[in-house]
């Protein structure tokens, strides 16, 4: 994935966003785009292929559905219109229970949960920028996924509307979803040894 796009300093929206070239994935984060291009590796999406497959599993049935990139999530700091939000972001995976927030477009407003897939080019952004930025929007768990070191961070929400860690896991540990407490996630398929 790329690196940040100043584009002449000038701050833009999800008005801009949208007229922007479909050959490109773009992200906006407070206004500034950041390049999602090019395509991640094999690696990133054999791990998020596997953790869609066990959400989407376990969801068949249920009100909640597990989305993955690219599908743009709008993040209004308020009741701006559409074209005024300045945060448009595509996490790798984004768990959303309100059907009231899907329309056309992806999502408007904060995913239950999101995972992140970090790579090289990726992580201050995932790790510090988003990580503020979603446990500002009030996402209630947010995952890093490290793939060189076969490890998930997990992050929850608290009272205080403040992410604080939940458990850090490894291959081949089984994950409770915060969200789920009935469901697990297998580390052990997620990241494959050889």
């Amino acid at each position: 994935m790329g690196v940040t796009e100043k584009m002449g300093g000038y701050r833009y929206t999800y008005g801009d966003y949208v007229k922007w070239s479909e050959n490109e994935q773009w992200e906006l984060i407070n206004g500034i785009p950041y390049n999602m291009t090019p395509a991640p590796s094999t690696e990133h999406q054999r791990i998020s292929r596997e953790l869609a497959l066990q959400f989407a599993n376990y969801l068949v049935g249920k009100t909640c559905e597990v989305f993955y990139a690219p599908f743009d999530v709008r993040l209004p700091l308020a009741q701006e219109k559409d074209e005024e939000i300045d945060t448009v972001v595509q996490p790798d995976l984004a768990v959303i229970c309100d059907r009231n927030k899907l329309d056309r477009k992806g999502c408007r407003g904060a995913p239950d949960l999101i995972i992140e897939i970090i790579s090289h080019a990726t992580a201050k952004k995932d790790m510090q920028e988003k990580f503020l930025l979603y446990e500002r929007s009030g996402v209630k768990e947010y995952w890093l996924v490290f793939p060189l070191d076969s490890v998930i961070d997990v992050y929850t929400l608290n009272r205080d509307k403040k992410y604080e860690r939940s458990g850090l896991y490894q291959y081949p540990d089984k994950i409770t979803v915060g969200i789920f407490v009935d469901l697990d996630i297998d580390l052990g398929l997620i990241f494959t040894k050889d």
